[in-house]
């Protein structure tokens, strides 16, 4: 495995693509805020490559999500405002920082000691921003589940959180009733569910987190999973001879019961 490969390749590649003479239309008319979807993108794409474990994929699709921190990177030098040396300064200064136990002097044993560090490190980072809630520099664009646990992580560090897993289950329950209420009233306003259900919704990623599951990776899990037996359904119909809208909802209960069971064998 050849290891002396640089970034400079790339930087030149990136200047190139978005000099003003010979560089690409599309990449030209690009700024940072018309990146961030790409970003994103590549992101979620990097994440579905590891958990389907097709590993061989990964080094290009991380190579695509490089690509975006160096079109960042060639956009900041063009403006004045930073380029990749100072960007790679940043996350080395921040990661020599936040691990004092590898870095400094600092003795640090278990796993528990090393996230308590860093919390608090990254605790007295936001006061020295002048930060002045525990929920503040959250990211409004990051997927809301994922938010939700950032928040509750959050106000969990200053003591706003149950001990136990028992009032957490029962929030939920009580989630679910104020939603059942909704929908059950003479007449209903779809904006009371909908606020009802994102209550529920925060419940449940709050009960995830006390049962040490990332609800993102879990329902990302749970589409697939329902994916795979939908198809096992369709294949099943198809091989009856008729059509999906053909079948009663119990018929397909069936069949979705079969494939269920398929899976066990």
């Amino acid at each position: 495995m050849n290891n002396e490969h640089n970034i400079q390749p790339l930087l030149d590649i990136m200047a190139k693509l978005r000099d003003p003479e010979t560089g690409c239309s599309w990449d030209l008319a690009q700024q940072f805020d018309t990146i961030v979807p790409f970003t994103i993108e590549e992101a979620y794409e990097v994440a579905d490559t590891i958990e389907r474990m097709a590993l061989d994929e990964l080094p290009n699709e991380l190579g695509d999500l490089l690509f975006q921190v160096v079109f960042y990177c060639q956009l900041g030098k063009e403006q004045g405002l930073f380029d990749f040396g100072v960007v790679v300064n940043k996350i080395c200064d921040k990661l020599i920082h936040r691990h004092p136990h590898v870095f400094g002097d600092k003795e640090i044993q278990s796993s528990a000691e090393i996230k308590q560090s860093w919390e608090s490190l990254k605790a007295k980072e936001r006061a020295q921003r002048q930060l002045h809630s525990a929920v503040d520099d959250i990211p409004l664009t990051l997927p809301a589940l994922t938010r939700s646990v950032k928040i509750q992580k959050r106000v969990a560090q200053v003591g706003f959180d149950w001990d136990t897993l028992a009032p957490v289950v029962a929030k939920v329950h009580e989630e679910i009733e104020e939603v059942l209420d909704e929908v059950n009233q003479s007449i209903i306003e779809q904006e009371k569910v909908a606020d009802e259900m994102g209550d529920l919704l925060f419940a449940v990623v709050n009960m995830a987190r006390h049962l040490k599951v990332d609800p993102e990776q879990a329902l990302r899990q749970a589409n697939r999973k329902f994916e795979r037996r939908f198809r096992g359904v369709e294949a099943k119909v198809v091989a009856s001879g008729s059509l999906m809208t053909e079948q009663t909802l119990s018929e397909l209960d069936a069949y979705w019961d079969a494939v269920k069971q398929e899976e066990k064998v």
